[in-house]
């Protein structure tokens, strides 16, 4: 594995530390008027998600994986496994529900993100779409006189998923939904 020094830093890049996988969100590179230069960084632990804050000193160097990303196709879930085909090669995988981004949001031939350890050929997580289109399967229908101000309501997408949503959406209506923070963000003309 390639070293990298804390002057290589940037967002997104991966690195090991205690023998774990964790990706840079955001580093600032501080220098104060007494003492020495100091690296200070958010990680993010790419198999627990787990966010921890570091400080490196200036010039540290450590060890760095690279991760590649390749498009594959949701195909279903079986009960212990989310099985996905790579929408070039065919190969298909299966991946446990720790390893998936979001399923909550996702239907059978979305396409999304596969991200793999290219240094030792392991599929670590999925990446999804911030945004999606998914149609209402069911909602309480909307009233005459309901307005976007008005208030909300539950919404079971296609997927499963429950969001709230303004009044006039009724069942059938296509929504595009923030997955990130699991919201509605508008209707979508078909």
């Amino acid at each position: 594995m390639p070293k990298v020094s804390t002057a290589d830093f940037k967002n997104g890049l991966t690195v090991v530390l205690n023998s774990q996988l964790y990706q840079i969100i955001e580093f600032q590179h501080v220098k104060p008027g007494k003492g020495p230069a100091f690296v200070r960084t958010k990680l993010k632990g790419v198999e627990t998600g787990k966010i921890i804050d570091k400080t490196f000193r200036s010039g540290e160097s450590m060890e760095s994986v690279r991760i590649e990303r390749h498009p594959y196709q949701f195909l279903y879930f079986d009960g212990s496994l989310y099985h996905f085909m790579h929408t070039q090669t065919y190969e298909q995988i299966g991946l446990p529900v720790e390893q998936v981004d979001r399923p909550e949001f996702m239907k059978e031939s979305q396409e999304i993100t596969v991200a793999i350890n290219a240094d030792e050929e392991k599929y670590l997580f999925t990446e999804m779409a911030d945004h999606v289109n998914l149609a209402v399967s069911q909602t309480d229908p909307g009233v005459k006189g309901d307005t976007a101000q008005g208030g909300s309501k539950p919404a079971t997408l296609e997927t499963g998923a429950v969001i709230q949503v303004p009044l006039f959406i009724n069942e059938g209506d296509l929504l595009k939904v923030d997955t990130r923070t699991k919201t509605y963000l508008e209707r979508v003309k078909n």
